[in-house]
């Protein structure tokens, strides 16, 4: 029997609020799994945890929102120009940042002792922090630097995104394993670990089934046309690429997982 509801609409916003806080409270509880987190928040991660001890600002939402900043400016340099949404993306991360932290406050920071929550909190963190980037791909306001960075990059140097995707990856494990040696003197399972592992392996997977899921239900276009259209260029074409369709679902999908959070 076909399925004849009509998709719900103009929820672009309301994915952007809901890719926020639940891609927030998916890191906050990989974190509480004490598996590891995902490469790509590892070094801000890692950072954090020899930073905050000594200074109390540098928290771990605080952090990594320092971290993506230094990333857009990098960006801004790489590419050789600036973009509105540079800065946009910024602010983004600050929202992430703080709902991140509102999220370990609430939970507390502390790892779980018992071994079950501890795997019961890895898992719901991947499942919830890929929900949240498939939320995120299908809006049009700004995404964290982490994915504006390589985005920007692909597209501004006409390279592979899946190329740029994987060398990012990689820079950030080398990097954080590198913090982790400097600043620690030793390599640490509770930051980077067999989490970090299952996060790499499954989050791709998970965003491209949610991301299809999303489609047969919404179609996330601006509640707020005009603002969308003016700040941020939003085009009506840009419709059709979140439709419901299902192949187009899946290319778009697969395409978006390689640019985007394969990663938290």
């Amino acid at each position: 029997m076909k399925n004849t509801l009509k998709p719900i609409e103009k929820t672009g916003e309301l994915f952007y609020v809901f890719g926020t806080i639940l891609c927030s409270l998916g890191v906050c509880l990989s974190a509480k799994s004490g598996f590891g987190v995902s490469m790509v928040v590892a070094p801000a991660y890692v950072l954090s945890c020899f930073l905050q001890p000594k200074i109390p600002f540098f928290t771990f939402g605080n952090t990594e929102y320092v971290v993506q900043g230094i990333f857009i400016i990098v960006l801004a340099l790489a590419v050789g120009k600036f973009k509105l949404k540079y800065p946009l993306s910024f602010v983004t991360c600050v929202i992430y940042g703080l709902m991140l932290d509102g999220w370990r406050a609430l939970f507390k920071q502390e790892i779980y002792a018992e071994m079950h929550m501890r795997i019961i909190s890895m898992i719901l963190g991947a499942v919830i922090t890929a929900i949240a980037i498939a939320l995120y791909l299908r809006t049009y306001l700004p995404q964290q630097g982490y994915d504006m960075f390589v985005y920007e990059v692909a597209t501004e140097k006409k390279l592979k995104m899946n190329v740029v995707k994987w060398v990012y990856d990689v820079c950030s494990l080398i990097l954080a394993i590198a913090l982790m040696l400097i600043l620690f003197g030793r390599f640490d399972l509770e930051m980077v670990g067999i989490g970090t592992l299952i996060l790499t392996l499954v989050n791709t997977p998970l965003i491209i089934a949610f991301g299809k899921l999303l489609d047969k239900i919404f179609v996330p276009t601006p509640a707020f046309k005009g603002f969308a259209e003016k700040l941020f260029s939003y085009r009506e074409s840009d419709e059709t690429s979140t439709s419901s369709s299902s192949a187009p679902a899946e290319t778009n999908d697969e395409r978006s997982a390689e640019n985007a959070d394969g990663r938290r």
